[in-house]
């Protein structure tokens, strides 16, 4: 319990940007900290209809959603969910309604790997039962690395929802169950992958598991709402101009470009939950340093 106290007083002043000084004042601190929030939260510009990401693609934002722009994006993922910066990231879209600080909220962030063309002839013979157990096998083999770098270890639980293709809009989601070693709440890891002429635009749903039935029920708009440019299109592809991917559906779904840069270097995208967790736990002194200072309801 005084580790994670130690930890939580990290948090706080890691969000603030404080030295370590023991002469820093702590009331100042934390009302620093909930300027910091309500000045981000102040600042946040929500976007609805027709957004263009970088040129490449459009989301037409759908109904109960807003959508942040990367600036925005980042400013949640960094300050509020405390993950590393990701300058990849071109935006996020949040449900319309959301409390970034509660247990139930989720997002999906967006951003594009320019690997080329991704063949996906092989994702009518792929087995996603043994493709799982492959998965399950690399996670536990990378799990030494993980420790060694600072990380827990985590388990590939299973699929959440089991990989689909649609093979007329070269759409493909699918979700995995992750359970990180001292975490008694299991991640959803839910992917959207939307092939095009010139690599692949990923979308990341960050969430909990418990809100997997509400995410399901929403994957059919959030696929409806999202696709490439003119000229960007799969349909595109022009095989005498165009680069080819080096990996196909099967290596997209077991971590795509983790095939040629390592485990590590892409599976990120799963600490966002995690860091996500860690912030939240903080939200009952925020609440109560917001009664403190200015008043507010949580």
């Amino acid at each position: 319990m005084k580790k994670f106290l130690v930890f939580i007083a990290f948090i706080l002043f890691y969000f603030q940007g404080f030295s370590n000084s023991e002469t820093t004042d702590s009331s100042g601190s934390e009302s620093s900290f909930i300027e910091m929030v309500d000045s981000i939260l102040q600042s946040i510009d929500y976007k609805t209809g027709e957004i263009t990401l970088s040129g490449i693609a459009t989301v037409k934002v759908p109904g109960g959603f807003k959508f942040l722009s990367a600036r925005d994006a980042q400013a949640v993922l960094t300050h509020f969910w405390h993950n590393p910066p990701d300058f990849t990231i071109l935006g996020m879209l949040v449900p319309d309604s959301i409390d970034f600080f509660a247990n139930e909220s989720w997002a999906i962030t967006y951003s594009f790997e320019e690997d080329g063309y991704v063949k996906d002839d092989d994702a009518k013979d792929i087995n996603y039962t043994e493709l799982l157990d492959q998965m399950k096998t690399d996670t536990k083999e990378a799990n030494e690395k993980r420790v060694k770098d600072g990380y827990e270890k985590i388990q590939l639980v299973g699929w959440a929802q089991e990989p689909f293709y649609d093979n007329a809009t070269h759409k493909l989601h699918w979700a995995k169950e992750i359970k990180f070693e001292t975490d008694s709440i299991n991640t959803l890891n839910y992917n959207i992958r939307m092939l095009g002429r010139r690599g692949v635009l990923v979308m990341n749903v960050i969430s909990g598991m418990d809100n997997l039935p509400l995410v399901k029920s929403k994957m059919n708009t959030i696929l409806a709402s999202t696709d490439f440019t003119k000229e960007n299109r799969y349909e595109d592809f022009n095989s005498s101009t165009d680069k080819i991917a080096e990996y196909g559906i099967g290596a997209l779904i077991a971590g795509g470009i983790l095939a040629k840069t390592g485990l590590l270097a892409k599976i990120g995208i799963i600490f966002l939950k995690l860091w996500k967790v860690i912030a939240l736990a903080v939200v009952g002194l925020v609440a109560l340093l917001r009664k403190k200072f200015s008043g507010k309801k949580e």
